[in-house]
């Protein structure tokens, strides 16, 4: 799943999102709307990760969510 593909179905995968990142609040998944960058970011804000981590957890993630 590209990152296209996310931000288009955003709606239904901030459920996947907060269950993966449960630091991340409600505001921030509406401020990250599906935008890969803005997620890296995010992830990078709250748990401290490293720009590498936070794109290697998003990456999992990413292959995690694929139907």
């Amino acid at each position: 799943m590209d990152s296209n593909v996310i931000k288009g179905k955003w709606m239904q995968l901030k459920g996947e999102a907060k269950k993966q990142w449960g630091q991340l609040t409600d505001d921030d998944l509406d401020v990250i709307d599906g935008e890969k960058d803005k997620l890296v970011g995010k992830l990078q804000e709250r748990y401290g990760h490293t720009k590498d981590d936070a794109e290697a957890e998003y990456r999992s993630w990413e292959q995690s969510i694929r139907h």
